[in-house]
């Protein structure tokens, strides 16, 4: 059984946990650590595990919310810590060295095996020095996880196919986005084709890999100041063909509850 769940996600901090499970077997993989370390550590007992219990760490790229207490969890627990070249060298410091030994590079398309869970990295773009983002499987069901990326590139859409679930960034609404009192350097940031996805194009990308098998969307990375939930719910169903509360919400504090893929 596959399943995933939002420990919270938003640019006050982002974190997915992925579970496979076969018999008496669980492996756990971590997404991302940009939530405070004592934070992270209540939210992953919340869960129903905790940070020992973890097989590895995937941190999609070097921005704050997403890397965050990366080198202090991996420096307590002793947890392998997978990242692309590019977010190494990014972050890489003297700070790191007593921890070099626990950083695993990978790059896109190099599926990483983690017990009874395969994950694969893939490009996107985003204003970072190499990010990627994941799809993940039990061998049997498929579950893509994608945010912080400017538009849906061919290469994204190929990675997405078949999924049968997504976790997947909609993080603003082009005009509340104009109107607010972000700076004029921030709006084109954001809105531009390296920063993130606004509502409809997360929605047409949503478009391009439906299928019938695609049960479960959550839309992740939500502005707390350029969008709201009903926002990005109406695009995104509309997407599907699906109620509106279909779609669920990651909540930048509480994250989601657990979902089955």
């Amino acid at each position: 059984m596959l399943r995933f769940k939002s420990l919270g996600s938003g640019s006050s901090g982002n974190a997915t946990l992925v579970e496979a499970q076969s018999g008496v077997h669980t492996t756990r993989l971590l997404i991302d650590c940009g939530i405070r370390l004592r934070d992270l550590e209540t939210r992953l007992i919340e869960a129903g595990t905790c940070a020992e219990d973890l097989d590895a760490i995937f941190i999609t790229h070097e921005h704050g919310d997403h890397i965050g207490c990366a080198r202090s969890f991996i420096k307590r627990y002793a947890t392998p810590l997978w990242m692309s070249q590019g977010t190494w060298f990014a972050v890489s410091n003297e700070a790191w060295a007593a921890q070099q030994h626990l950083v695993n590079v990978t790059r896109d398309g190099c599926v990483i095996e983690l017990g009874d869970l395969q994950a694969m990295p893939f490009t996107v773009p985003h204003d970072a020095r190499e990010p990627l983002q994941l799809r993940c499987s039990d061998g049997n069901r498929h579950l893509g996880v994608v945010t912080d990326l400017g538009h849906a590139s061919s290469h994204v859409i190929d990675a997405l196919q078949g999924c049968h679930a997504m976790l997947l960034e909609a993080n603003h609404d082009p005009d509340l986005l104009q109107a607010s009192a972000y700076p004029s350097f921030l709006k084109q940031r954001v809105a531009g084709p390296w920063g993130h996805l606004a509502n409809h194009a997360a929605a047409e990308l949503l478009a391009r890999v439906k299928h019938d098998q695609l049960s479960y969307v959550l839309a992740a990375h939500l502005s707390e100041r350029n969008n709201t939930p009903e926002l990005a719910r109406t695009s995104l169903s509309a997407a599907l063909g699906c109620e509106l509360l279909d779609i669920g919400i990651a909540d930048p504090l509480t994250g989601s509850a657990w979902i089955k893929v």
